[in-house]
């Protein structure tokens, strides 16, 4: 028993022993496992740690081509802004006195002033001022340009620069429209604004003013003749007074609060009104009165359209294209630097600061290539285009003509629009030809024809038309450089002698008119008459 007992006992001590064992080994197990989950977790914070860095490396050579990009543009822009800026002040002068004094005039009178008169004075001043100022560049851009051709306004320069001098001016705009360009152009710009237009005629003109005044929408008079209404005198003027926080207007014996929103247009169908220096300090008056050099410009356009218009529409997607484009690029400028100023921690943690670093290197390449590809393009398309300019000179002479009868009878008058279609008319009617040389003289000798029998003959008096047909022929020698101005203009208007002294005697008094040898001497001096005759 006590053998058995002594044997319990030595069991019980060596199954201790063995549990004690076992008990240091799991611990040993738990402690190398727990020190394996470390290393695991050393490990993976170790992998993600080197993915992060990887991409913060990739990430920072992003930022340093991105900003290295934007910094070499923005120097270069920079570069361009100190440039313009060092010009400003002339620029700025020759702006506004561009704006304030230049809408009555037609545009080689406005280009004569600004560019002989103007710069050439502020540089003898020694006022700093851009060489190569151009007023659609300074006051405007192409797109908007592009908007207001939709609208209406014609796509030549003298109407872009009336186009800015309407919108950009201080004073309302009263414009001479004989042909209402500018009426539809207005109508076409401002219709979606709750335009109101109005006629002095009205019985109720006043309320309707008050009414846009009040709530801000444009209003557009017109009919306008050479005395406006005196009750208008506060609106041209905008006398407009601040009373306890309100802006008020007094029209009459009302005051109306004032809606800066409120915009005023004036147009008049006389071709040469005579205005008041009151009206024309209160008003700034421009001219839409179109000319031929207008007129011209506006055809071509539509030659070409009709022609050719692959080219047009290569020429307006350039511009829509390169305008979304510049857009763009200013909106991620906005965006970097933005981003930029307000960042607090690594540069390199802003993902979406990097991302939009390598959208604006990417758009600005894109500009940078249509910016040179629409130089080339545009040079191509203004070949291409001027190949058709002699149509288009020849329809604006022979509107001109037109245009010119009213000053033998003032019934005859004669619609731009109405011509337009019939130059639309030729295009479509006239002989076509795939030799460009043939096809224009078909469209203008289709265009002159009629001109003549479907459009004018049928509303002239009789007497009238020989006047028309020998104006209409004379225009088109003199424009084609077959006519001789002197010898035409003698014909028209005799000789007109101006030193009689140097004037041999009249021989024969008694039966030839002093008149007559006036006109014999000086066509002696035209023609060589004299020598002629001694050599014969």
């Amino acid at each position: 028993m006590n053998a058995a007992m002594a044997q319990l006992q030595e069991k019980q001590a060596a199954l201790a022993e063995a549990q004690e064992k076992l008990r240091e080994v799991a611990e040993k197990l738990e402690m190398l496992k727990k020190q394996y989950d470390e290393k695991l977790a050393q490990k993976e914070e170790l992998r993600k740690k080197s993915e992060e860095m990887e991409l913060k490396l990739e990430r920072a050579g992003m930022l340093v081509s991105g900003l290295a990009g934007e910094k070499a543009r923005w120097e270069e822009t920079v570069q361009g802004l100190e440039e313009d800026l060092g010009y400003l002040v002339g620029d700025c002068l020759i702006a506004a006195a561009f704006l304030s004094y230049m809408g009555p005039f037609l545009t080689n009178y406005r280009d004569e002033i600004v560019n002989q008169i103007w710069i050439k004075k502020i540089w003898e001043l020694q006022v700093p001022c851009s060489p190569r100022f151009a007023i659609d560049n300074f006051l405007t851009n192409p797109t908007k340009v592009r908007d207001w051709n939709i609208q209406g306004l014609p796509s030549d320069s003298f109407s872009t620069e009336n186009g800015i001098i309407v919108t950009r001016g201080n004073r309302w705009a009263l414009m001479i429209d004989p042909q209402a360009q500018a009426l539809k152009w207005i109508k076409n710009m401002e219709g979606n604004q709750g335009l109101k237009i109005i006629d002095l005629q009205m019985h109720d003109y006043l309320r309707v003013l008050e009414h846009a005044i009040q709530f801000g929408f444009p209003v557009l008079l017109q009919n306008v003749q050479e005395y406006l209404d005196p009750t208008l005198n506060p609106v041209l003027n905008k006398s407009v007074a601040r009373i306890g926080g309100r802006m008020l207007m007094r029209i009459g014996d009302k005051e109306v609060e004032y809606n800066p929103n409120f915009r005023f247009y004036l147009t008049t169908k006389l071709s040469n009104p005579h205005y008041s220096p009151e009206t024309s300090a209160k008003t700034t008056i421009v001219n839409f009165a179109v000319k031929e050099q207008g007129l011209e410009a506006q055809l071509l356009g539509i030659v070409v359209r009709k022609e050719r218009p692959e080219l047009e529409e290569q020429k307006d997607s350039l511009v829509i294209n390169i305008a979304a484009g510049k857009r763009k690029l200013k909106e991620l400028e906005d965006e970097i630097l933005r981003l930029l100023n307000e960042a607090t921690g690594s540069l390199l943690d802003d993902v979406q600061l990097v991302n939009t670093l390598q959208t604006s290197k990417i758009t600005a390449t894109e500009v940078t290539e249509q910016l040179e590809t629409s130089e080339t393009t545009e040079i191509n398309i203004d070949l291409a285009r001027e190949a058709y300019r002699p149509c288009a000179q020849r329809a604006s002479v022979l509107f001109f003509v037109l245009n010119d009868m009213g000053r033998i009878d003032p019934m005859y008058q004669f619609s731009l629009d109405a011509y337009i279609g019939l130059f639309v008319l030729s295009i479509d009617k006239s002989h076509r030809s795939n030799k460009l040389e043939d096809r224009i003289e078909y469209l203008n000798d289709y265009h002159t024809y009629a001109v003549y029998s479907l459009y004018i003959c049928r509303t002239l008096f009789e007497r009238h038309k020989l006047l028309f047909s020998f104006h209409m022929c004379a225009k088109i020698l003199e424009t084609s450089g077959k006519l001789n101005m002197d010898e035409y203009n003698f014909f028209l208007r005799g000789g007109v002698v101006l030193d009689r002294e140097g004037q041999m005697d009249n021989p024969c008094t008694s039966w030839l008119a002093d008149a007559y040898w006036d006109n014999i001497t000086e066509l002696d001096k035209l023609t060589n008459f004299h020598g002629l005759m001694n050599s014969r």
